[in-house]
């Protein structure tokens, strides 16, 4: 691009391509986990198959990535450009978006994003390695949104992870053999029992992990069990071995 070219043209600062890389990063990684877990479903805690899991995970990663890379392809403009009002042109012709297949290849460095990072803020043209080999540069968008849509976009994006992690995340712990064997064992205890006045119910969601490798699992829970006296923190912890059931090891409140 020559100079008298560049002089005519905003280019984006350093600060604005990061930010919108790094919401765009999160927006399509926020996407394929979710479809990850949605395609193996509530119980996959409890999958002891290796090889449908990475089937599964395969099947989905494998075009997620492919439309990751594609995802300035609409008018050169990807979520995290949008929010931050800038988009891709031809470095040659700033008013034209260039054609798929090139920014596909810029998007393929991504890959190295470390060395892009490095390119980009030490490049005195403001270019990373994948706007070098796609002759593309970047641009603040004349016609951008004004900043409430754009603010309320990012917020939703924040809100809609939040609210996924934490919907799919308990009922995943609910649904697991290791949440219903502790539950079992809580309602058997009549020492509890006794302090809360009667179970009631249970937290919306218990907190801890469940692991399972080689059949052999390990689960540590965090319970809150609701009485009609008063309510109670209940730590579980449980262990499996292979083509076995749950078995409580140790509880304490």
């Amino acid at each position: 691009m020559n100079k008298e070219l560049e002089q005519q043209i905003n280019l984006s600062s350093r600060k604005r391509r990061i930010a919108a890389f790094i919401i765009d990063h999160f927006v399509m990684t926020f996407l394929m986990v979710s479809i990850v877990f949605l395609a193996l479903g509530p119980n996959f805690m409890d999958e002891n198959n290796m090889s449908k899991m990475t089937t599964t995970m395969l099947a989905v990663m494998i075009p997620g990535f492919l439309l990751y890379f594609a995802k300035d392809s609409i008018k050169g403009i990807s979520v995290g450009k949008w929010i931050m009002g800038i988009m891709v042109r031809d470095a040659n012709t700033p008013n034209e978006v260039p054609s798929f297949g090139r920014l596909l290849v810029r998007n393929l460095f991504i890959i190295i994003w470390p060395v892009e990072f490095i390119v980009l803020a030490s490049s005195q043209e403001k270019k990373r390695l994948g706007d070098k080999t796609a002759k593309t540069i970047v641009v603040k968008n004349p016609n951008k949104p004004t900043k409430l849509p754009r603010i309320l976009a990012l917020a939703g994006v924040g809100i809609a992870f939040f609210s996924f992690t934490f919907l799919f995340a308990g009922s995943a712990m609910k649904n697991s053999d290791a949440y219903k064997v502790a539950i079992s064992e809580i309602e058997k205890n009549e020492e509890i029992i006794s302090e809360t006045g009667g179970i009631t119910d249970y937290g919306m969601m218990p907190t801890g992990n469940v692991s399972i490798s080689n059949g052999n699992g390990q689960a540590q829970l965090e319970i809150k069990v609701l009485g009609n006296k008063k309510d109670l923190n209940v730590g579980v912890y449980l262990t499996k071995e292979p083509n076995g059931e749950w078995k409580l090891i140790e509880m304490n409140k």
